[in-house]
């Protein structure tokens, strides 16, 4: 076991899966390979699983994935521990926190997942700049207060955004981006807020969209229908600029007899709890077993290891934004004032 506690169950393993891939692509793997991915996921402890009813349409995203393993596996339901994010309007990634949309978000995740397995976490996928925070939470409290929910988690939100939130209801994780190629909850409050409230932070693409394994050398290595190819960071001279974080990485995980991925995902571990960190649970998503166990190797990093790690980053900044569009103006949103 990891000593780390998520909705009142203990995690087997320090790190996490993504289902995202499994679902949410124009041709999504089959479900044999989807079940082999959750299957070796579960063989090395990763009992940490985070989808998202956005993943997909109404028809089918994680929750219909989930249903679908739940019934063939029965034995694995107890053991794992699910987040699903939600709270956009239906089949779109546009925030809505009303209560009658939080409302049917959440018995919709509840409906699709049936008597298979219970809503573990239900995450409020982003902030809606419309609705209080206040108002989303005492809606999703309702359901915590019913027995029909676990736990409440927030996603891509603002530090002021998670105290509001916290008032209102236990928080029972804050998930947002964090790896060597995005670290700016170290600077914008988040971290800190989580630490002081005692939250857990789920790292979600802790290998910066796969530009940290060292596998994408060029524009071109993405899939045309991928949507990384929006994304300002993946671009021209920005792209280019970004290729020397990945090369000093290579020369550390070659050090280390390693791969460069590897290392970035045992650098979050490292920081875990430390230099006023709270607990950091990385969630690295595949959709293939082979790059599942690869990602579940524990690479031990020393004092000296994680300070050379962190005086390259000092040295170096990461070009371009990690969106586009308008769903870059929703990073780390912020709650409208609640009025009463």
């Amino acid at each position: 076991m990891s000593g780390i506690t998520l909705a009142g169950h203990e995690l087997e393993a320090s790190t996490g899966y993504g289902l995202m891939g499994l679902t949410w692509r124009a041709n999504p793997p089959s479900q044999e390979q989807a079940f082999a991915a959750m299957k070796e996921a579960l063989k090395h402890g990763a009992n940490c699983w985070n989808g998202g009813e956005i993943y997909g349409n109404s028809t089918r995203n994680s929750l219909h994935l989930l249903h679908e393993y739940f019934t063939k596996y029965p034995e694995d339901a107890e053991r794992v521990v699910i987040s699903i994010k939600g709270g956009t309007n239906k089949d779109t990634v546009i925030p809505n926190g009303s209560p009658e949309n939080t409302r049917r978000s959440i018995q919709e995740c509840i409906d699709v997942l049936g008597d298979k397995k219970k809503l573990d976490l239900w995450e409020s996928a982003r902030v809606d700049p419309k609705t209080p925070i206040e108002v989303t939470m005492r809606t999703a409290k309702e359901f915590i207060d019913a027995g029909k929910l676990g736990g409440i988690s927030l996603s891509e939100c603002s530090a002021d955004t998670i105290r509001r939130a916290a008032k209102v209801v236990k928080i029972s994780a804050v998930e947002v981006e964090f790896s060597l190629w995005s670290t700016e909850i170290l600077d914008n409050g988040v971290a800190q807020a989580c630490k002081e409230l005692n939250i857990p932070i789920i790292a979600y693409s802790p290998l910066g969209r796969g530009f940290l394994t060292g596998q994408i050398k060029k524009f071109e290595d993405i899939p045309e229908d991928d949507f990384r190819r929006t994304v300002p960071r993946f671009q021209g001279e920005n792209f280019t600029k970004n290729l020397e974080l990945v090369k000093e990485l290579e020369k550390i995980a070659a050090k280390k007899g390693c791969k460069p991925g590897q290392v970035g995902i045992a650098w979050v571990k490292a920081k875990s709890g430390k230099d006023g960190l709270p607990t950091l649970i990385p969630i690295p998503g595949a959709t293939t077993p082979e790059r599942i166990a690869e990602n579940m190797v524990d690479v031990e990093l020393s004092a000296s290891d994680v300070k050379e790690i962190d005086d390259m980053l000092a040295g170096f900044t990461v070009e371009g934004d990690r969106y586009g569009g308008h769903v870059a103006t929703l990073s780390f949103g912020d709650s409208v004032p609640l009025e009463e």
